[in-house]
């Protein structure tokens, strides 16, 4: 494999269960990076959130909000986000849609930039790897936000709420019942050529790895779409190559042997 790019989810795919990447991937990456491979993340969580999991691994790009945000050292690429009555009414229509009591989060944008979202989680792991949260009962909500993310439990109101947001792109997380929304046409995918815009190179030159159903888009695009050995069946049948688990060093294995053959 000779790509330039290495691009990464986070959540099953760099992350380990426990939300912390192993050493021997770290190692592996290091290694990449000294190989000239240039590190990228694309998640959906917010970038400021991504951060705190990434001090080991210092990515040089960073796509986020599900594609909404692109940064490239610090510098921003693309920023793609609903402005403030734009906010509001995604929010209304979804609680006119789903019910007053929706659960709600929002990405927000700007040098004040935070997550916020209406309601208590559980303490668990996932919750404790979201770090700074602010609590708001979303009612005069009119922040730029680059991603809406929605709890819906039942299909058919997720489907309508699909239908009566046409301006939005939607995917659902399959770890649960949320589903993003971000601007029509806001996705990985988008992200991946504004990136390469700016880099002056080709999605042939970038392999990227995923586990989940927002990564499928990604992992077709790019030159090398790898799924990790935990990803969804519908992940696998499109990926070019099938790796060991988040939690076995599937990518420090498969970096280690890349690494090797361009010796």
């Amino acid at each position: 494999m000779n790509r330039k790019i290495l691009l990464f989810d986070l959540d099953g795919t760099l992350l380990t269960s426990d939300k912390t990447v192993s050493p021997l991937t770290a190692s592996a990456v290091e290694r990449a990076r000294e190989k000239a491979y240039i590190v990228g993340i694309s998640t959906s969580r917010s970038e400021s959130n991504s951060r705190k999991f990434l001090s080991c691994i210092a990515p040089d790009v960073i796509i986020s909000s599900g594609g909404a945000l692109v940064t490239k050292n610090g510098e921003i690429l693309c920023c793609e986000c609903f402005d403030g009555d734009e906010t509001a009414r995604v929010i209304a229509k979804a609680r006119q849609v789903c019910g007053d009591d929706l659960h709600i989060t929002a990405d927000t944008v700007g040098d004040s930039s935070e997550y916020y979202l209406n309601f208590t989680p559980e303490q668990d792991v996932l919750f404790e790897s979201w770090g700074n949260i602010t609590f708001t009962d979303f009612n005069d909500f009119h922040s730029l936000t680059l991603k809406l993310c929605f709890e819906i439990e039942d299909d058919t109101t997720a489907e309508k709420l699909r239908a009566a947001l046409p301006e939005c792109d939607c995917i659902r997380f399959t770890d649960g019942f949320w589903y993003k929304f971000t601007k029509a046409g806001i996705t990985k995918e988008s992200a991946i050529y504004h990136l390469c815009d700016s880099l002056g190179i080709g999605t042939a030159d970038i392999t990227a790895f995923g586990d989940d159903l927002a990564d499928i888009g990604m992992l077709q695009l790019c030159g090398t779409g790898v799924a990790m050995g935990n990803a969804r069946p519908e992940v696998k049948e499109i990926a070019d190559i099938i790796i060991g688990s988040n939690d076995e060093d599937g990518i420090a294995e498969y970096l280690s042997a890349v690494i090797n053959s361009d010796q």
